[in-house]
């Protein structure tokens, strides 16, 4: 089966330009961050001039971004495990039989490299708490799916549009969507660093699956929060609006990044789809936006539906109240300590889960940071409320006799 040639193609090729590039930046004594730009069908992952054009073929193509966290050099550690098991695993399966096949495949690949990465972490004392972050895209046709597990993003460029395909998984940006933050508010919030989810820090992750319906001549940026957290979308945007050659987008971006102060590594990875094997875009074409994408139930018990809905592919989503009424929730329960989804933190403000009073970074004397919480459940700050009460009362009963 040639992925040009899937459903919802016109048929013919898809070429893609492409290009990717990682720096250390301003601040940082190592560089955390990796990234994989992977032509299943060829098994290559080069860079070289003559792979910086290539067509899908009918294994398709895969790209990473990963960030790693966890300090002397642990972070690095685990974004390197991460980009080569989702290589390897994504390659392992052979030819995927359709869309479906290759979206299952991405989601338990990131969920394996999730485990690999806290196995080894669990089994080296000096790799305690490491992780990172990881959002990955394939796509075997006009169909772009991408698995999410962090904060790294990847946005799209459609003519003039430039939207963010991915969401955060932060603490700031829950709180966004909680409507208990503003976008104003959140550059300046404290805890502002603060991911709820990252490969390694625990045996299990929710990977958030989402897609793109492709058109010719859409720009995928992909990248680390080095090159998000210190440059606005529009200064994104207009780098690829001028820049027709990814090489030059992914060089200007990362320097931009730097003349900003460069706290963190920067990584960013810019691919440009054209061919007949994509539709030009029409007036009726629906904005670009954050899509779920939600997989059929599988038959195969060997198949573990991961992080993501197993709801039939025709089941209606979950109605916009919902969703808020749960995010208001999961963001009630982040703050009061009922349960607790803060696994890591950023560079900068990530408590080392190492014997060590050491950051993230490496460095000693950065003081960890967490959000105030009793840290008992609640049953239990209840009773010794309540028997501390009593007691009172009857010291008082007997020194009144």
């Amino acid at each position: 089966m040639s992925g040009a040639g899937s459903a919802g193609s016109p048929g013919g090729e898809i070429r893609l330009k492409l290009f990717g590039r990682t720096d250390v930046g301003q601040i940082r004594e190592h560089n955390e961050d990796n990234f994989l730009i992977a032509d299943l069908s060829r098994q290559s992952r080069s860079l070289m001039e003559a792979d910086r054009d290539q067509l899908v073929g009918s294994s398709g193509t895969v790209f990473a971004v990963c960030d790693g966290m966890g300090g002397a050099a642990a972070g690095e550690v685990a974004s390197k495990l991460a980009v080569d098991i989702i290589y390897e695993k994504m390659l392992a399966g052979g030819k995927p039989d359709n869309r479906d096949g290759l979206a299952r495949r991405l989601v338990s690949t990131v969920e394996e490299a999730g485990l690999r990465i806290f196995n080894e972490a669990r089994a080296d004392r000096t790799r305690r708490g490491m992780g990172t972050t990881s959002t990955v895209a394939a796509l075997l046709d006009a169909r772009l799916f991408i698995a999410q597990v962090g904060d790294s993003r990847a946005y799209l460029l459609r003519g003039e549009q430039f939207t963010q395909v991915t969401r955060d998984q932060s603490l700031v940006n829950q709180l966004i969507e909680a409507g208990q933050l503003t976008e104003e508010e959140a550059e300046t919030f404290e805890h502002n660093n603060i991911i709820l989810q990252a490969l390694g820090t625990a045996e299990t992750v929710q990977v958030d699956l989402t897609y793109v319906d492709l058109r010719r001549g859409d720009v995928l940026l992909m990248c680390s929060d080095g090159l998000s957290g210190m440059i606005r979308g529009d200064d994104m945007r207009s780098v690829l609006l001028s820049m027709s050659e990814p090489l030059d987008a992914c060089k200007l971006l990362t320097e931009k990044a730097n003349q900003a102060g460069g706290h963190d590594n920067i990584t960013v990875i810019v691919v440009r789809f054209e061919g007949e094997g994509l539709h030009a875009v029409q007036p009726e074409d629906e904005p670009v936006k954050y899509r779920k994408y939600a997989l059929p139930q599988s038959h195969d018990p060997t198949v573990r539906p991961g992080g993501l809905s197993s709801r039939p592919a025709e089941a209606s989503p979950p109605s916009e109240e919902a969703e808020r009424e749960s995010r208001n929730l999961r963001v009630g329960h982040t703050m009061v300590g009922m349960q607790s989804p803060l696994t890591s933190l950023r560079p900068s403000a990530r408590p080392s889960h190492a014997p060590t009073q050491r950051s993230a970074s490496g460095r000693p004397g950065e003081e960890p940071v967490d959000l105030p919480t009793t840290g008992l459940p609640p049953s239990l700050v209840g009773f010794i409320v309540v028997t501390t009460l009593l007691l009172v009362v009857a010291m008082g009963f007997w020194l009144l006799r």
